[in-house]
């Protein structure tokens, strides 16, 4: 599956509109580790990612900078996580955390905690659906 940086997925959707898979996490986070080995490396679901979705990978945490739209997002020191996770999961820092997006680079739902291969499939397909 090819991860990419926000930036890149928001280039990518404007000549090829595509949903936007967001996956919030931290480096300490063990379901995070559990959802990278157990549903990001499930063959059906790196399918359906790579058919119909963009991949984002954004550490909660990082702290580099990162520029969208001509606006910078830093890292937050009083809240120990990046303004950019902040904003993306309307301060309901949970990780790991699934952001959709849709095609207009909108919102679509915030999705805390783990999911099973199985389930989040089914998440997924409803989200691709909609």
């Amino acid at each position: 599956m090819q991860w990419l940086t926000l930036e890149q997925a928001l280039e990518k959707s404007k000549t090829k509109p595509r949903k936007i898979v967001i996956d919030v996490y931290t480096d300490w986070c063990g379901w995070c580790k559990k959802m990278d080995k157990q549903v990001y490396q499930d063959p059906d679901v790196v399918a359906k990612l790579n058919r119909e979705f963009y991949v984002v990978k954004l550490n909660a945490e990082q702290r580099q900078p990162i520029t969208l739209n001509g606006r910078t997002f830093k890292y937050l020191e009083q809240y120990k996580a990046h303004e950019l996770a902040l904003s993306l999961l309307n301060g309901q820092m949970s990780y790991p955390s699934t952001v959709f997006m849709n095609e207009k680079q909108e919102i679509m739902q915030r999705v805390p905690g783990f999911y099973p291969a199985k389930d989040f499939m089914q998440l997924l397909t409803h989200m691709a659906a909609n």
